[in-house]
Protein backbone atom coordinates (compact mmCIF):
# COMPACT_ATOMS: atom_id res chain seq x y z
CA UNK A 1 0.00 0.00 0.00
CA UNK A 2 1.35 3.55 -0.79
CA UNK A 3 0.84 6.56 1.08
CA UNK A 4 0.47 9.96 -0.17
CA UNK A 5 3.69 12.11 0.59
CA UNK A 6 2.18 15.45 3.23
CA UNK A 7 1.30 18.13 1.19
CA UNK A 8 4.15 20.88 1.68
CA UNK A 9 3.85 23.74 4.67
CA UNK A 10 3.65 27.19 4.38
CA UNK A 11 7.26 27.21 5.43
CA UNK A 12 8.25 24.33 2.88
CA UNK A 13 7.24 26.33 0.19
CA UNK A 14 8.78 29.59 1.20
CA UNK A 15 12.19 28.18 2.20
CA UNK A 16 12.51 26.81 -1.70
CA UNK A 17 10.99 30.14 -3.33
CA UNK A 18 11.67 33.17 -0.87
CA UNK A 19 15.36 33.83 -2.42
CA UNK A 20 13.78 34.35 -6.26
CA UNK A 21 11.09 36.43 -4.96
CA UNK A 22 13.04 38.86 -2.81
CA UNK A 23 15.43 39.10 -5.82
CA UNK A 24 12.88 39.96 -8.18
CA UNK A 25 10.84 42.16 -5.91
CA UNK A 26 13.55 44.07 -4.39
CA UNK A 27 13.29 47.00 -6.35
CA UNK A 28 9.58 47.75 -5.17
CA UNK A 29 10.94 47.31 -1.46
CA UNK A 30 13.13 49.69 -2.01
CA UNK A 31 11.08 52.24 -3.24
CA UNK A 32 9.18 51.58 -0.59
CA UNK A 33 11.86 53.11 1.51
CA UNK A 34 12.57 55.80 -0.67
CA UNK A 35 8.75 56.78 -0.17
CA UNK A 36 9.14 56.08 3.95
CA UNK A 37 11.78 58.84 3.55
CA UNK A 38 13.76 56.26 5.80
CA UNK A 39 17.01 57.02 7.39
CA UNK A 40 18.97 56.22 10.46
CA UNK A 41 17.65 56.57 13.70
CA UNK A 42 13.88 55.86 12.68
CA UNK A 43 11.54 53.79 14.07
CA UNK A 44 9.54 51.80 11.57
CA UNK A 45 6.49 49.04 11.90
CA UNK A 46 6.26 46.40 9.55
CA UNK A 47 3.14 44.64 8.65
CA UNK A 48 2.57 41.14 7.61
CA UNK A 49 6.39 41.01 7.23
CA UNK A 50 6.32 37.12 6.51
CA UNK A 51 10.01 36.28 5.63
CA UNK A 52 11.62 39.64 6.33
CA UNK A 53 11.12 41.27 3.53
CA UNK A 54 10.81 44.60 3.83
CA UNK A 55 11.38 44.46 7.38
CA UNK A 56 15.27 43.39 7.21
CA UNK A 57 15.93 45.89 4.21
CA UNK A 58 14.35 48.63 6.42
CA UNK A 59 16.25 47.90 9.43
CA UNK A 60 19.44 47.87 7.82
CA UNK A 61 18.57 51.62 6.39
CA UNK A 62 17.63 52.79 9.92
CA UNK A 63 20.81 51.94 12.01
CA UNK A 64 22.19 52.91 14.07
CA UNK A 65 19.70 54.59 16.36
CA UNK A 66 16.63 53.34 14.88
CA UNK A 67 14.73 49.98 14.96
CA UNK A 68 11.97 47.88 12.86
CA UNK A 69 9.24 45.70 14.74
CA UNK A 70 7.97 43.55 12.17
CA UNK A 71 4.88 41.39 12.95
CA UNK A 72 3.18 38.39 11.37
CA UNK A 73 0.41 35.66 12.12
CA UNK A 74 2.34 32.94 10.76
CA UNK A 75 5.25 32.47 13.42
CA UNK A 76 6.94 29.61 10.68
CA UNK A 77 8.13 32.53 8.37
CA UNK A 78 8.95 34.63 10.82
CA UNK A 79 11.36 32.17 11.99
CA UNK A 80 12.63 32.18 8.40
CA UNK A 81 13.08 35.91 8.67
CA UNK A 82 14.33 35.85 12.08
CA UNK A 83 17.37 33.31 10.52
CA UNK A 84 18.04 35.74 7.22
CA UNK A 85 18.58 38.53 10.01
CA UNK A 86 21.01 36.79 12.17
CA UNK A 87 23.06 35.77 8.73
CA UNK A 88 23.25 39.53 7.55
CA UNK A 89 24.45 40.22 10.75
CA UNK A 90 20.59 42.56 11.50
CA UNK A 91 20.58 43.08 15.48
CA UNK A 92 17.94 45.96 15.25
CA UNK A 93 14.85 43.76 14.04
CA UNK A 94 11.88 42.89 16.61
CA UNK A 95 9.86 39.95 15.31
CA UNK A 96 6.35 39.64 16.92
CA UNK A 97 3.76 37.30 16.55
CA UNK A 98 0.67 38.83 16.39
CA UNK A 99 -2.47 39.46 14.39
CA UNK A 100 -1.96 43.22 12.37
CA UNK A 101 -5.57 43.96 13.71
CA UNK A 102 -4.48 44.30 17.07
CA UNK A 103 -0.41 44.19 17.34
CA UNK A 104 -0.68 43.75 21.22
CA UNK A 105 2.99 44.59 23.21
CA UNK A 106 3.54 47.26 20.83
CA UNK A 107 4.31 51.23 21.63
CA UNK A 108 1.95 54.03 20.70
CA UNK A 109 2.59 57.35 19.04
CA UNK A 110 6.35 56.12 18.38
CA UNK A 111 6.67 54.71 14.72
CA UNK A 112 7.90 56.94 12.17
CA UNK A 113 6.62 54.77 9.05
CA UNK A 114 4.34 52.17 8.59
CA UNK A 115 5.17 49.43 5.71
CA UNK A 116 2.48 47.25 4.57
CA UNK A 117 3.47 45.15 1.06
CA UNK A 118 1.32 43.13 0.03
CA UNK A 119 -0.44 42.68 3.67
CA UNK A 120 -3.46 44.71 3.93
CA UNK A 121 -5.68 42.39 1.18
CA UNK A 122 -5.50 39.38 3.05
CA UNK A 123 -6.45 40.78 6.55
CA UNK A 124 -10.32 40.23 7.60
CA UNK A 125 -10.98 43.55 8.78
CA UNK A 126 -8.41 45.64 7.14
CA UNK A 127 -9.86 49.16 8.63
CA UNK A 128 -9.51 47.78 12.19
CA UNK A 129 -5.71 46.83 10.78
CA UNK A 130 -5.19 50.65 9.14
CA UNK A 131 -6.17 51.95 12.89
CA UNK A 132 -4.00 50.18 14.53
CA UNK A 133 -1.30 51.40 12.80
CA UNK A 134 -2.21 55.26 12.73
CA UNK A 135 -2.57 55.10 16.57
CA UNK A 136 1.12 53.33 16.64
CA UNK A 137 2.50 56.00 14.06
CA UNK A 138 3.66 59.47 15.73
CA UNK A 139 1.94 62.71 14.50
CA UNK A 140 3.99 63.08 11.30
CA UNK A 141 4.29 59.39 10.63
CA UNK A 142 3.64 58.14 7.32
CA UNK A 143 2.16 55.04 5.64
CA UNK A 144 3.84 53.33 2.82
CA UNK A 145 1.72 50.21 1.41
CA UNK A 146 1.70 47.90 -1.58
CA UNK A 147 -1.00 46.14 -3.26
CA UNK A 148 -1.53 44.07 -6.16
CA UNK A 149 -3.73 45.39 -9.05
CA UNK A 150 -5.31 44.41 -12.55
CA UNK A 151 -5.69 40.67 -12.33
CA UNK A 152 -5.49 40.80 -15.87
CA UNK A 153 -2.13 41.55 -16.08
CA UNK A 154 -1.03 39.26 -13.19
CA UNK A 155 0.52 36.19 -15.10
CA UNK A 156 1.59 34.70 -11.96
CA UNK A 157 -2.12 34.75 -10.70
CA UNK A 158 -3.57 34.61 -14.15
CA UNK A 159 -2.00 31.74 -16.30
CA UNK A 160 -2.10 28.89 -14.31
CA UNK A 161 -6.23 30.04 -13.38
CA UNK A 162 -6.46 30.52 -16.95
CA UNK A 163 -4.59 27.35 -18.03
CA UNK A 164 -7.48 25.05 -15.96
CA UNK A 165 -10.46 27.00 -17.57
CA UNK A 166 -9.90 25.40 -20.45
CA UNK A 167 -9.52 21.94 -19.34
CA UNK A 168 -12.37 22.38 -16.38
CA UNK A 169 -14.65 25.00 -15.07
CA UNK A 170 -12.82 26.84 -12.15
CA UNK A 171 -13.80 29.75 -9.64
CA UNK A 172 -13.91 33.27 -11.29
CA UNK A 173 -11.93 35.97 -9.43
CA UNK A 174 -14.01 37.72 -7.03
CA UNK A 175 -12.42 41.07 -5.93
CA UNK A 176 -14.96 41.33 -3.33
CA UNK A 177 -13.52 38.55 -1.42
CA UNK A 178 -10.30 38.99 1.04
CA UNK A 179 -7.64 37.82 -1.19
CA UNK A 180 -4.32 39.31 -3.70
CA UNK A 181 -6.75 41.57 -5.43
CA UNK A 182 -9.27 43.11 -3.14
CA UNK A 183 -7.09 46.04 -2.97
CA UNK A 184 -7.17 46.54 -6.93
CA UNK A 185 -9.23 49.33 -7.02
CA UNK A 186 -7.82 52.55 -5.49
CA UNK A 187 -11.14 53.98 -4.78
CA UNK A 188 -11.78 50.72 -2.23
CA UNK A 189 -8.33 51.76 -0.62
CA UNK A 190 -8.65 55.32 -0.51
CA UNK A 191 -12.09 54.83 1.19
CA UNK A 192 -10.75 52.56 4.01
CA UNK A 193 -7.51 54.45 4.56
CA UNK A 194 -9.54 57.49 5.38
CA UNK A 195 -12.29 55.80 7.47
CA UNK A 196 -8.80 55.05 9.81
CA UNK A 197 -7.99 58.71 8.92
CA UNK A 198 -5.60 58.39 7.00
CA UNK A 199 -4.95 61.17 3.53
CA UNK A 200 -3.35 59.46 0.57
CA UNK A 201 -0.87 61.67 -0.49
CA UNK A 202 1.10 59.86 -3.17
CA UNK A 203 0.68 56.72 -5.71
CA UNK A 204 2.88 54.90 -8.18
CA UNK A 205 2.69 51.48 -9.96
CA UNK A 206 5.89 49.50 -10.49
CA UNK A 207 6.17 46.08 -12.88
CA UNK A 208 7.13 43.06 -9.94
CA UNK A 209 8.16 39.81 -10.92
CA UNK A 210 7.59 36.82 -8.19
CA UNK A 211 8.78 34.07 -9.80
CA UNK A 212 11.75 32.76 -12.51
CA UNK A 213 11.59 29.00 -13.59
CA UNK A 214 13.86 27.04 -15.82
CA UNK A 215 12.50 24.43 -16.80
CA UNK A 216 8.86 23.33 -17.51
CA UNK A 217 8.75 21.14 -14.31
CA UNK A 218 9.92 23.81 -11.96
CA UNK A 219 7.14 25.71 -13.35
CA UNK A 220 4.29 23.04 -12.88
CA UNK A 221 5.70 22.48 -9.27
CA UNK A 222 5.48 26.61 -8.60
CA UNK A 223 2.18 27.07 -9.89
CA UNK A 224 1.14 23.49 -7.54
CA UNK A 225 2.43 25.11 -5.02
CA UNK A 226 1.27 28.53 -4.98
CA UNK A 227 -2.79 27.68 -4.74
CA UNK A 228 -3.06 25.58 -7.68
CA UNK A 229 -3.07 21.96 -5.69
CA UNK A 230 -6.67 22.79 -4.62
CA UNK A 231 -7.71 23.87 -7.44
CA UNK A 232 -6.52 20.83 -9.25
CA UNK A 233 -8.01 18.31 -6.99
CA UNK A 234 -10.74 15.94 -8.51
CA UNK A 235 -8.65 16.16 -11.93
CA UNK A 236 -8.02 12.54 -13.94
CA UNK A 237 -4.28 12.01 -15.03
CA UNK A 238 -5.38 13.24 -18.55
CA UNK A 239 -6.51 16.51 -17.34
CA UNK A 240 -4.19 17.13 -14.84
CA UNK A 241 -1.44 16.81 -17.82
CA UNK A 242 -3.80 18.45 -20.43
CA UNK A 243 -3.63 21.82 -17.57
CA UNK A 244 0.14 21.25 -17.19
CA UNK A 245 0.28 21.53 -21.65
CA UNK A 246 -2.13 24.57 -21.50
CA UNK A 247 0.28 26.38 -18.68
CA UNK A 248 3.31 25.56 -20.20
CA UNK A 249 2.20 26.89 -23.99
CA UNK A 250 0.76 29.73 -22.11
CA UNK A 251 3.65 30.64 -20.53
CA UNK A 252 6.41 30.37 -23.42
CA UNK A 253 5.49 34.62 -24.31
CA UNK A 254 6.98 35.14 -20.54
CA UNK A 255 10.19 33.58 -21.56
CA UNK A 256 13.22 36.04 -21.21
CA UNK A 257 16.48 35.86 -23.45
CA UNK A 258 18.20 34.05 -20.86
CA UNK A 259 15.53 31.31 -21.61
CA UNK A 260 13.79 31.28 -18.05
CA UNK A 261 10.30 32.22 -17.89
CA UNK A 262 9.48 35.10 -15.39
CA UNK A 263 6.06 35.82 -13.95
CA UNK A 264 4.66 39.09 -12.21
CA UNK A 265 2.30 41.63 -11.97
CA UNK A 266 1.23 44.85 -10.85
CA UNK A 267 1.68 46.68 -7.92
CA UNK A 268 0.19 50.03 -6.74
CA UNK A 269 2.29 51.80 -4.00
CA UNK A 270 0.34 54.00 -1.61
CA UNK A 271 1.95 56.61 0.52
CA UNK A 272 -0.48 58.15 3.28
CA UNK A 273 -0.51 60.33 6.04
Amino acid sequence: MTRKSAPPSNEDIWRKYDSVEQRLSAHLTERMLELGKLRQGMHVLDLATGRGDPAIPAAKRVFPGGNVVGVDIDRSVLQIAREKANREGVSNLELIVSDVETIGGIPQRVFDVALARWGFMYVQRPIHAMRTVRRALAADGILVAAVWIDPDQASFFNLPRAALSNIAPSQLIDNDDRGTFYYSDLGRLTRDLEAAEFEVKHTETLKVDVIEVTSDDELIAWAQAFGMSRLLQGLSSCEQLAWESELISAAEPYRTAEGNIRLGGLSRIVVAT
